[in-house]
């Protein structure tokens, strides 16, 4: 087993991590027993196991060596005769072909050393410190400390041939980053758990189970197939114990009490239990079910169990998830969940992983407190897409913070103006264009986040949700509204802001599940203004609209408005025209049915567009910015606003730096080196940065032909 010399425990395979680190390699000669002037060479990177060795291997084919399989080697420093073996473990094209052999320090020696019926000679004690199996001069000593003696005792004998410095992989105790002794001879508890997988195995081939992504299976079935028996007991202080109990003769006696153990044992025997608890996966594998009663059969076992969805992260598949599948398929004959939904690692802003050592840990808490706990929640959610670390911090969550700002002002804008909800409400009897386009845009929303939602795709319901919050809702329906609310009473007034609160209600239902809390709030601030509620908004019932609510008329009208008034507002920040300024709208062959629809929203386009006039034109003559929107060409004069060879030239060396950019990403992203070597965040963000110089630059381009 893997021995934790500062824990002092027994860690799983799955709990070492292996650690790139700097060392050496020590190539060190063994002197053949028979004929001292002759040696072999080994090399290591821990030499203190050497006193453990109890054979030398090479491999059966390798012809430098044949002549000595079968003969011996006497051991340094320690005296002790090995044998020179002949084994396939041995890689000829590997150093010199020769190898030490240490069964009771190497899981792989260990084999070899059964096959041989080598002697298992452990030379380290619990502490890490060598025992009475080494040479006396090295007893008590630290394996550390032990190593530099042994290596500058081997090189005063003339027994070291060399040192190579290198870099190597070195297992460690992932949670107390320990190097760990790989492995220890010592006594433990194992559960074979091969027929528990098959079982766990077969609900996922029958599609009882399912994998969210569906490509982690391949990974639960990979393990599955080559699992080894599980060793399930820990030398910890605090645990479910091991339910065995010795005799003085260390016979063990297994039950589930102390009692039926004695029973085993019989009166008078004295019994003592062993000392080692379940490995804390083990009793987190019964978690579905141990804690609703189990094996009684209580009333929260037969609501509870099995459960629907797992949440949890894909690097806990063989630890956790693997293991409540194994047990409860076998002591339930059902798996505890029909869904594992599998997300993404939570990393810091750069996109590296959280460690104390580094301090970069993002405290949830210290997020809270400064941005709110829905902030929080949505910027996960958004983040959420399959395949990619969710990145956490102040950069990452404020947004969200302004977006829960956002809605918390709509809802006031929307008290100001007095649109008070109404119990009988409907929306397929309203009759403005501008109301039935916000209704049709709210319905198709609610179709991407329900099915956003099914498909465990959150980010997706979440982008969905906040783009028509923020830019269809609050910026374009409550902006077109505001002359409808300033203007004369009337059926129009009463129908917008009885649509705008309906509309709002709506938006508090969708974004209840990602923003619990203020819209739970808001939910009740409404009720507070005259609308009943049946139920608080956690009880609401999720909204169904009827397809037909959607009036595709109403939704091309208004969306080509939007999509006008955008282009408008883009060509002014381009050319860097005042705010104050108006420019005139031109139509390029505007018919007259065109030319009326936009007449009908002159008000929205000098308001928000800041349009001085709206004409229809044969041709755009020079120092128009032009651009096309629904099928349309339009443009926007310039002419008096701003200096056009003084805003060209501007525009060619913006152009000339984003160029520069982006042959900068993709002479990184183009080396095979770089890309090979570099963590995948900085790859992912020299892509990021090389498709927003080039959308940038292809608009500017757009921008300085138009002008030219």
């Amino acid at each position: 087993m893997n021995w934790d010399p500062s824990l002092q425990t027994a860690v799983s395979d799955l709990e070492v991590e292996s650690i790139e680190v700097r060392g050496h390699l020590w190539h060190l000669r063994y002197p053949l027993a028979d004929d001292p002037s002759q040696h072999i060479v080994v090399a290591t990177t821990r030499p203190e196991t050497m006193l453990g060795d109890t054979a030398v291997a090479v491999h059966p084919s390798d012809e430098r060596y044949k002549a000595l399989v079968g003969r011996q080697v006497r051991l340094p420093l320690s005296g002790r005769l090995v044998p020179i073996i002949a084994d396939d473990y041995s890689d000829p094209e590997k150093g010199s072909g020769a190898v030490k052999i240490t069964p009771a320090h190497d899981f792989n020696d260990f084999e070899v050393g059964k096959r041989h019926a080598l002697e298992m000679i452990s030379i380290l004690d619990l502490t890490g410190k060598l025992n009475a199996n080494a040479p006396e001069a090295y007893r008590g000593m630290d394996r550390f400390e032990a190593r530099k003696r042994i290596v500058a005792d081997l090189d005063a004998q003339g027994l070291l041939e060399k040192v190579e410095d290198i870099t190597h992989a070195v297992p460690h105790d992932e949670k107390s980053k320990t190097v760990v002794l790989e492995p220890m001879l010592t006594e433990q508890w194992y559960c074979n758990v091969a027929p528990l997988a098959e079982k766990a195995m077969a609900v996922v081939r029958k599609g009882e189970t399912k994998f969210v992504p569906e490509n982690w299976e391949r990974v639960f079935f990979q393990w599955l197939e080559n699992i080894q028996p599980w060793c399930i007991s820990r030398q910890l202080w605090w645990g479910h114990q091991i339910p065995a109990w010795y005799d003085k003769d260390d016979k063990v006696y297994v039950a589930e009490t102390e009692a039926e153990a004695q029973a085993q044992a019989g009166a008078g025997v004295s019994l003592t239990r062993d000392p080692d608890v379940l490995d804390t996966w083990f009793s987190s594998a019964l978690w579905p079910y141990s804690t609703l009663g189990w094996p009684d059969k209580t009333p929260e076992m037969e609501r509870y169990y099995p459960g629907s969805v797992l949440v949890t992260m894909y690097d806990i598949i063989f630890f956790w998830v693997a293991r409540m599948m194994m047990t409860g398929t076998h002591f339930l004959g059902r798996s505890p969940f029909h869904t594992v939904l599998l997300h993404a690692r939570v990393v810091d802003e750069k996109g590296q992983k959280m460690s104390k050592t580094k301090g970069n840990v993002v405290d949830p808490l210290t997020l809270i407190d400064e941005f709110g706990a829905d902030a929080l929640r949505f910027s996960l959610a958004v983040a959420a897409a399959p395949g990619r670390d969710l990145r956490a911090g102040r950069g990452r969550v404020e947004p969200y913070r302004n977006f829960c700002t956002k809605i918390w002002n709509a809802a006031r804008f929307c008290e100001m103006n007095e649109c008070e909800g109404r119990a009988d409400f409907d929306p397929a009897k309203v009759t403005t264009t501008l109301n039935r386009w916000i209704i049709s845009e709210l319905v198709k929303t609610e179709e991407l986040v329900r099915l956003g939602i099914e498909a465990y795709r959150f980010n997706d319901a979440a982008s969905a949700l906040y783009q028509f919050v923020w830019n269809v809702y609050c910026d374009w329906f409550l902006e077109f509204a505001k002359p409808v609310f300033g203007g004369a009473e009337g059926p129009a007034k009463t129908e917008t802001r009885e649509t705008a609160a309906w509309v709002l209600d709506q938006i508090l239902l969708l974004l209840h599940p990602f923003m619990p809390f203020i819209t739970e709030e808001l939910w009740a601030r409404v009720a507070e203004h005259g609308l009943a509620r049946k139920t608080p908004l956690i009880l609401a019932d999720w909204p169904r609209y009827a397809h037909d609510l959607i009036d595709r008329k109403a939704s091309d009208e208004v969306n080509l408005i939007v999509e006008i008034i955008s282009e408008m507002r883009s060509v002014r920040s381009e050319m860097n025209v005042p705010p104050s300024s108006k420019a005139a709208l031109m139509v390029k062959d505007g018919d007259n049915h065109l030319m009326a629809m936009l007449e009908r929203y002159g008000e929205a386009f000098e308001r928000m567009g800041r349009a001085l006039t709206i004409s229809p034109v044969a041709a755009f003559d020079k120092g128009v910015a032009q651009f096309v929107a629904g099928g349309h060409s339009f443009g926007v004069s310039l002419t008096g606003l701003i200096d056009v060879e003084k805003e060209g030239a501007r525009l060619k060396k913006e152009i000339a730096r984003l160029e520069s950019d982006i042959a900068k990403a993709d002479a990184k992203l183009n080396n095979a080196d770089f890309v090979a070597r570099a963590p995948e965040d900085v790859i992912v963000e020299q892509r990021d940065r090389r498709d927003e110089a080039a959308a940038r630059r292809d608009k500017l381009s757009q921008a300085l032909a138009a002008i030219s």
